[in-house]
């Protein structure tokens, strides 16, 4: 005899609990306590969970392991390429989130339509939407191909079946919240329902060699729903970003084991669909102010790729007792340090000052070679004096007031140089041991007060 056992689960950390409690002890995080219902006792084997035949694992010497290139399927979205290290791995299961609306289900299925066209065969399972409402989406997009499935289910039995007559290259499941294991008793989207559909479609994966995209929702915070041992367990987790009210999509990777982590591709949401924008440069300074006062541009690395973007700052007098500091797309506790920098080691008083910074584009920069360039924002508003629009200001700035070096300088002012940018300011430790582009200066500077100066010259 089987007896029902009943327990509480909280989303963020997997905390089990034998009751609900409004606060997880584990995390600290308030309403995740989801009820979970366990049967104990003799259970039927799962009929549909299988190793690859003939394969035994053996515990082998390092030495005696041979290694293969893993061989990799590329799409005509070279951002996506980038983004997933050069291309699709067959094998690999990757995580996408984002949030409603932002685009995941349309760049899904561009990209299974361009498989198809490339004679690989595609399952596309939709667990959110009907095969009619896929169809009309696929309209839309100019989406035909006789190698593309659709396929409408959300009992992971049944997916395992089809999957296993149908013998796809790619599979995609939106999302697998909807998608539910029939010998789990809990709810779709629930702690163990996620974990036990994601551990058996990697299983697939790995013994079928069949690449699988998987969509996951998101929270309030931005992180992907369910636990955290979601992205543990796949190889590839791609965030989707953007605002739903302007047209650029990011697409930025967090991890990833089979290419370098923090690579970012740009897309721009149009009505036939997700274009791939191959400048992003252009795109985030072609609406710049010249002449105005508070805005320079940084050369961020995005994974390897240099991207060139403007920061602007407002600083004015508060009328408040405590000033305010806003920020967006930089941390809120940098631009405080950089201004308790500016005020101890270059003497601007700017504890009586309101500081609203911003990265144009909706860009999220997290890298220390920005903060030169956002300290020299905050000098150029309280100051009222613009810089030139033609200085491109990159290095990262100590608590002394030194401006300390950066990696890859030189991919940096080559990307500045290609834009037409005149002159660079650069940490001096940076200067030497690279080629320096024709068509422009490169200022080396030690402190924050000498670089104060160099971008200020009349």
């Amino acid at each position: 005899m089987s007896k029902k056992k009943t327990k509480f689960m909280c989303q963020a950390c997997g905390y089990e609990s034998p009751k609900w409690m409004g606060r997880c002890p584990g995390c600290g995080e308030w309403n995740q306590m989801i009820e979970e219902v366990s049967i104990i006792g003799k259970q039927p084997k799962r009929s549909f969970q299988h190793s690859a035949p003939g394969v035994a694992s053996k515990a082998a010497p390092i030495t005696m392991i041979k290694t293969e290139q893993e061989p990799r399927v590329t799409t005509e979205m070279k951002e996506l390429n980038r983004v997933l290290g050069g291309g699709v791995v067959p094998g690999s299961l990757v995580l996408i989130g984002g949030d409603p609306g932002i685009g995941k289900s349309t760049l899904l299925l561009q990209v299974s339509a361009q498989l198809a066209v490339a004679n690989r065969k595609v399952l596309y399972i939709s667990g959110e939407e009907s095969v009619k409402q896929t169809k009309l989406r696929a309209n839309r997009l100019h989406v035909s191909s006789q190698s593309l499935y659709i396929y409408a289910e959300t009992n992971l039995e049944s997916i395992h079946h089809t999957i296993g007559e149908l013998s796809p290259d790619f599979v995609v499941v939106d999302s697998i919240q909807t998608v539910y294991h029939p010998e789990v008793t809990s709810a779709p989207g629930s702690v163990s329902q996620v974990r036990e559909c994601t551990a058996e479609l990697m299983r697939i994966a790995k013994t079928k060699g069949i690449a699988i995209f998987i969509v996951g929702h998101v929270t309030k915070e931005g992180a992907i729903a369910g636990p955290r041992l979601l992205e543990h367990m796949v190889d590839t987790v791609l965030y989707f970003e953007g605002e739903r009210h302007h047209t650029y999509r990011i697409l930025r990777a967090v991890k990833n084991r089979f290419g370098s982590t923090n690579e970012m591709g740009i897309f721009e949401m149009r009505e036939a669909g997700l274009e791939e924008v191959a400048n992003p440069s252009e795109i985030f300074l072609e609406e710049r102010s010249k002449g105005a006062a508070g805005s320079t541009v940084v050369a961020s690395m995005e994974g390897t790729r240099p991207v060139l973007v403007e920061i602007q700052a407002l600083i004015s007098p508060t009328s408040y007792g405590n000033p305010r500091r806003m920020a967006t797309g930089v941390d809120h506790n940098r631009v405080s340090l950089l201004m308790a920098v500016l005020e101890k080691r270059v003497g601007m008083l700017l504890q009586n000052q309101d500081a609203y910074l911003k990265v144009a584009g909706g860009v999220k920069l997290d890298e220390p070679a920005i903060d030169l360039a956002v300290a020299v924002s905050i000098a150029s508003s309280f100051r009222d004096k613009p810089t030139r629009a033609t200085d491109c200001i990159i290095g990262e700035v100590g608590l002394t007031g030194e401006v300390r070096r950066v990696s890859r300088i030189e991919q940096r002012v080559q990307e500045a140089a290609k834009l037409g940018f005149e002159r660079v300011v650069i940490p001096a430790n940076n200067i030497g041991g690279w080629k320096i582009p024709d068509g422009i200066e490169v200022i080396g500077v030690d402190t924050v007060s000498e670089a104060l100066q160099q971008v200020f010259l009349p």
